[in-house]
């Protein structure tokens, strides 16, 4: 069917920089939207970043530190993360909202998560 692959995370320390990837694969006809989530251990899990054809939606706390951008001949989406803080620890989901060859609904797909972890 569908599947979500993140890549990317891992330790850094504060100030440092990751690259977050996400590429979607399977019977895909057409992705409407792809962003990224995270859920810190004890919290909610809460929207980081998206993006559609042309347009980006941040979060007040990521807004100057996080790019998001996104490939559409790959089905990827793509998260720069700079001047990560300790609070930025959680693990980051990837999202996408698509349409599979098989209907003409778009449903909400869900990566697996990958932990980034902002410590000295």
């Amino acid at each position: 069917q569908v599947q979500l692959v993140e890549s990317g995370g891992g330790l850094v320390q504060p100030g440092g920089s990751l690259r977050l990837s996400c590429a979607a694969s399977g019977s895909i006809f057409s992705i409407a939207a792809m962003g990224w989530y995270r859920q810190a251990p004890g919290k909610q899990r809460e929207l980081v970043a998206t993006v559609t054809s042309g347009y980006t939606n941040y979060a007040d706390f990521v807004k100057g530190r996080f790019t998001i951008s996104r490939d559409n001949a790959k089905n990827t989406v793509y998260l720069q993360m700079n001047i990560l803080k300790p609070e930025d620890t959680a693990v980051y989901y990837c999202n996408a909202r698509l349409r599979t060859t098989s209907t003409s609904i778009f449903y909400a797909y869900w990566g697996q998560g990958t932990q980034v972890t902002v410590s000295s």
